[in-house]
């Protein structure tokens, strides 16, 4: 059975820490907001000091356990690699054992542990995008058009697909002969709100000729549970999706979204033994690209003479997983784009799952200085290889008045391809 590790398993983790104060200069959210139990040893001492009894779960404890972007800035800089954004999820998972979820955090495990009802709402909110959503000019997002729960009026959002991706598409492509099989887990961001992205991999992946799984019964990864709190959740949906997974037969499973890629690569080979295998064969799609010769396929095409400028934004799920290379790699090799580095290209855009949802000021605060980093770096376009972070890119360019637009690496790759 699947099972998340529980807080009295950090212990000697938390031990680790000697408080030197390295994490301060590299956590967003104490960079918004300069309050000690916000940065990563204020909160390993409250984590330690729980353990022992002496505190309580009181208001101040529980938000300053709320205020983690879970982004794993701290122990990138931490001398001892004390994993700080694991121990804040399992003081979460704590914290919902005793007091219970949340309101939110219900309607999160609710909806995730049931694929059918995720299926409904997005189809529903689909067809009704018209009714519910004002669009933004310059194809930038949607608004809503009337107040909902969690979520502020000046938020931007992604439209959501009237046909999810999965139900555009057959549940085995075949591609050419002695090519690997991969599998392809498409996370909820790609099926419900960037389907175009999901086509746009699979050009890339036929252009290469591999052959293609789809599983129709895969579920979502259980991120957004994992950062509510909702144990139980997570580890239900581990379960439904290796017994997904495991009807197939493939060489690779190609995540094209970060949280996808660190829940089935790190996360899951840490609930059971059952899960191992997933650690070898999770492969982010540049990685796979990369290593398949995609790059110098894209050297071959030829260069474009109108180039769009493009800098490219690392989600925190890759760059904790060192994977920061190859979707730069894939970037200078497309023939329109002109790639250009921005500022701090590293850190958090201020999305950390719920904590957008709870802390939705200083989320903007975040972002807008990677909208500022964006806007100095000249580029037209900022890439990435994370739905989410995409969805918070462009909402933090909005609420900066910019003109730049964010969009998945795979959409500028299907661009450049011939068909």
């Amino acid at each position: 059975m699947a099972k998340l590790k529980k807080l009295e398993d950090y212990r000697e983790e938390i031990d680790q820490c000697v408080k030197c104060g390295a994490c301060r200069a590299h956590c967003p959210a104490f960079g918004a907001v300069k309050h000690e139990g916000r940065v990563a040893r204020g909160k390993i001492a409250l984590a330690d000091a729980l353990l022992k009894g002496d505190v309580e779960m009181e208001d101040r404890f529980l938000l300053d356990m709320s205020q983690c972007l879970l982004c794993g800035s701290c122990c990138a800089q931490c001398p001892n690699k004390v994993p700080t954004e694991d121990i804040v999820a399992a003081t979460r998972l704590k914290i919902a054992e005793e007091k219970g979820l949340s309101t939110f955090g219900k309607g999160v495990a609710t909806v995730l542990k049931h694929q059918g009802l995720l299926d409904v709402l997005a189809k529903s909110g689909g067809k009704l995008s018209n009714l519910l959503f004002k669009a933004l000019p310059e194809n930038s997002g949607m608004k809503l058009r009337f107040p909902a729960p969690f979520i502020t009026a000046d938020r931007t959002l992604p439209p959501v697909a009237s046909k999810p991706f999965r139900d555009r598409h057959p549940e085995f492509i075949k591609g050419d002969a002695g090519q690997p099989t991969v599998l392809f887990f498409t996370g909820c961001g790609i099926n419900y709100m960037y389907p175009d992205s999901g086509d746009a991999m699979l050009k890339a992946l036929k252009f290469i000729g591999v052959n293609i799984i789809i599983p129709k019964d895969q579920n979502c990864c259980g991120l957004p549970a994992v950062s509510a709190g909702a144990a139980e959740t997570v580890e239900t949906l581990a379960e439904k999706n290796l017994a997904a997974l495991s009807k197939h037969q493939y060489d690779y499973i190609v995540t094209a979204c970060a949280s996808c890629n660190a829940g089935l690569g790190k996360i899951y080979p840490e609930m059971g033994d059952e899960f191992v295998d997933y650690e070898s064969k999770v492969k982010d799609i540049f990685v796979f690209l990369v290593e398949q010769g995609f790059a110098e396929k894209l050297d071959e095409l030829p260069k474009s003479e109108v180039q769009k400028r493009v800098t490219y934004h690392d989600p925190c799920h890759l760059r904790t997983r060192g994977i920061t290379k190859e979707p730069r790699q894939i970037l200078k090799a497309l023939p329109q784009v002109d790639f250009v580095e921005m500022e701090d290209a590293g850190t958090c855009c201020g999305l950390g799952g719920t904590y957008s949802v709870y802390h939705y000021d200083t989320s903007k605060e975040i972002v807008a200085k990677k909208a500022n980093f964006i806007k100095e770096s000249g580029a037209e376009l900022v890439a990435t290889d994370c739905p989410g972070c995409i969805m918070q890119l462009q909402d933090g360019i909005n609420h900066a008045d910019g003109q730049q637009r964010a969009l998945h690496i795979l959409d500028l790759v299907a661009e450049a391809l011939p068909g």
